[in-house]
C-alpha cells in the first residue's frame, strides 16, 4: 500500500470514529422536574387519520409516541375526534403549565 493511501485510510478511520456518540436514556426527563417518564401520566392525542398517540406534557417538554397494538399496528380507537388530546396528560408534574 502506498503511503498516501495509508494516510487517507488513517484520516478516514479517525473521522468515522468521531461519529460514535454517547447514548442518552430517553426514558428519563432530565429537565426541571427530572425523573423517569413512567412517573408521569399519559393521555391520548388523535392524529388527523384517527389513530392514537401517547402524549405527556410535563410543563416544559412534551413527549409523543404512536400507540401500537401487540403486533405493532397503529391503534385507532376513536377516543377523541382527530386533532384532539384527551386524558390526564398534564398530571404527574410539579411544574405548572400556563397554557
Amino acid at each position: 500500500m502506498k503511503p498516501i493511501k495509508g494516510a487517507l485510510l488513517l484520516v478516514l478511520a479517525t473521522a468515522v470514529s468521531g461519529c460514535v456518540t454517547n447514548k442518552v436514556d430517553k426514558t428519563v426527563d432530565n429537565a426541571t422536574d427530572n425523573g423517569h417518564l413512567s412517573n408521569l401520566t399519559a393521555g391520548i392525542w388523535v392524529d388527523p387519520n384517527g389513530c392514537d398517540h401517547w402524549i405527556i406534557d410535563d410543563g416544559v417538554e412534551g413527549y409523543l409516541s404512536q400507540r401500537l397494538d401487540p403486533y405493532g399496528k397503529p391503534v385507532c380507537s376513536g377516543a377523541a375526534p382527530p386533532g384532539v388530546a384527551t386524558g390526564p396528560f398534564k398530571e404527574g408534574s410539579s411544574f405548572g403549565d400556563p397554557i
